[in-house]
């Protein structure tokens, strides 16, 4: 099995304009999953959207949604808004406080998409009522389990984009988490960056943003003084790729556009990929 995940698409920060960066960047992010062989079984999109949760971003989201040949499975964040997302998105399930929360079966495995929306603030949010519907969902099904949510509940020592790994919200996570051994991955998005981590007993990935990435900077920032540092980059657009090989998820990153052949599977080439071959059905055979 085959997930593709795309994060921060920000559709709408520039809504008047008919050749919006951000589609752009999102358009070749999913014109790169279609001409693959084989295609993504299913797509995840965790998270920030929309730039400003307007309903024209969520009808051109929902659009291109609709044009693929794979199962779309949407999570929200903080730059989404959740009653203008449910009026374009009506069957994705909303919690009795209107969460957008659900689960899913997803071939072997199965989906638990969080929402940790608040709205006017940046960084992530899980209440007790969320978390224990957490609880109570983890506990109804022992299937290895991908608990999809927008905010990554690390810091990542990335000066601006990062959380506070002691915040209520989190601990409240990691509590519920580390009590569930059989969620075998978090998958998230939100800081515009590619990152794995250890976290809760699991392996929690970070997807790099088809929006503009953030830039690296381990440096201290002082709020009060702008240096004119770096904070965002015209990085290629990034997605991810999660194989489930049918005991472990494995993630591959990757960028949407066009990028040089430095080299193809041909006479040069075959050489080095018979010895490799051959060496592994030499592995198997011992």
């Amino acid at each position: 099995m085959l997930i593709a995940q795309v994060t921060d698409i920000h559709l709408g920060f520039q809504p008047d304009d008919p050749e919006e960066m951000n589609r752009k960047r999102l358009d070749a992010v999913v014109e790169t999953l279609l001409a693959m062989s084989p295609r993504p079984d299913a797509l995840l999109a965790t998270g920030d959207l929309s730039e400003t949760g307007s309903v024209a971003s969520y009808q051109t989201l929902k659009a291109i949604c609709d044009a693929l040949p794979f199962p779309t499975y949407l999570a929200i964040g903080n730059h989404d808004n959740r009653d203008n997302f449910c009026r374009i998105f009506p069957d994705v399930p909303r919690g009795a406080a209107g969460h957008v929360r659900y689960s899913a079966p997803l071939g072997p495995l199965r989906l638990v998409v969080l929402d940790t929306l608040e709205h006017g603030r940046h960084g992530g949010s899980l209440d007790e009522e969320q978390a224990a519907w957490l609880d109570e969902t983890l506990s109804a099904s022992k299937l290895p389990t991908i608990l999809v949510l927008h905010h990554p509940p690390i810091e990542t020592g990335n000066g601006w984009m990062t959380e506070d790994s002691d915040a209520p919200w989190v601990l409240r996570l990691r509590s519920v988490l580390e009590r569930h051994g059989h969620v075998i991955r978090i998958i998230t998005g939100h800081l515009h960056r590619a990152i794995v981590t250890g976290w809760a007993g699991t392996t929690l990935t970070v997807c790099p943003s088809t929006a503009p990435q953030v830039a690296l900077d381990f440096r201290s920032l002082d709020p009060d003084h702008p240096d004119g540092r770096d904070m965002v980059v015209a990085e290629p657009p990034g997605f991810a790729l999660h194989y489930w090989t049918g005991r472990e998820l494995v993630t591959h990153f990757g960028a949407g556009g066009e990028h040089p052949v430095l080299a193809r599977y041909n006479a040069r080439m075959q050489p080095t990929v018979k010895h490799i071959l051959a060496e592994h059905a030499g592995e198997h055979g011992e």
